[in-house]
């Protein structure tokens, strides 16, 4: 009797022990499943040689208030094409004779690499029709690359909506006698001589260059 007795008090604690460990853990927080970050995406280093980066950065304040001290706190690279960017930033400025000084400063076998960047750098200016500030660029472009007849359409199209004749006809002369396909640029080209010959200025606002691009220089 008393080793029956005894088996039922055992059986009660154990019944007692489970009950309280089941109340335990449902009474316990439960955590919510940790969320672990992916790893930050790292940025693709910029492209291009150090000069074309620098360029890249410094093209917002190639103009005439901040060309100056920009360029002085952040030179460019110390390398015939970082010369080069840097003749392009002070042209883009209005600032032309500085341009040409840097230029100057390199050494001639390197003038028509400067003259190769300072193109690049003013064709899209030219392309999108701002005549004032192409004109000066590609007229510089062409004391060091003279048989460019890309530059040479662009600065004689700027120069003629500028009113600057003689310059016009000079260099419109030199385009037609090194690109003769029968297109717009060639109609642009002889019709502002016309027009020159004429004594007739340019339509304000008038539109110096044909939509598409001129073929790729030789």
């Amino acid at each position: 009797m008393n080793r029956l007795l005894y088996l039922a008090g055992f059986a009660y604690i154990g019944l007692c022990a489970t009950l309280v460990v089941r109340a335990w853990r449902e009474r316990e927080p439960s955590h919510p499943m940790i969320q672990v970050a992916p790893p930050p995406v790292q940025p693709a280093p910029p492209s291009g040689s150090a000069a074309e980066q620098w360029f890249a950065a410094m093209k917002q304040y190639c103009n005439p208030v901040e060309v100056d001290v920009r360029t002085r706190y952040a030179p460019p690279p110390n390398t015939s094409e970082g010369a080069g960017y840097s003749a392009a930033c002070f042209a883009l400025a209005g600032k032309i004779e500085r341009a040409r000084a840097i230029i100057e400063e390199m050494s001639s076998g390197d003038h028509g690499a400067a003259a190769n960047v300072l193109f690049n750098v003013a064709h899209p200016v030219a392309d999108a029709g701002d005549d004032r500030a192409s004109g000066p660029m590609m007229e510089l472009v062409l004391d060091y690359w003279p048989n460019n007849y890309m530059a040479l359409y662009h600065a004689g199209m700027s120069e003629y909506s500028l009113g600057q004749t003689a310059l016009a006809e000079k260099h419109l002369h030199g385009f037609l006698a090194m690109y003769s396909e029968n297109d717009g640029f060639t109609g642009a080209a002889r019709s502002a001589l016309a027009k020159i010959a004429a004594g007739e200025a340019p339509a304000p606002g008038a539109r110096t260059n044909p939509e598409r691009e001129l073929p790729a220089r030789p």
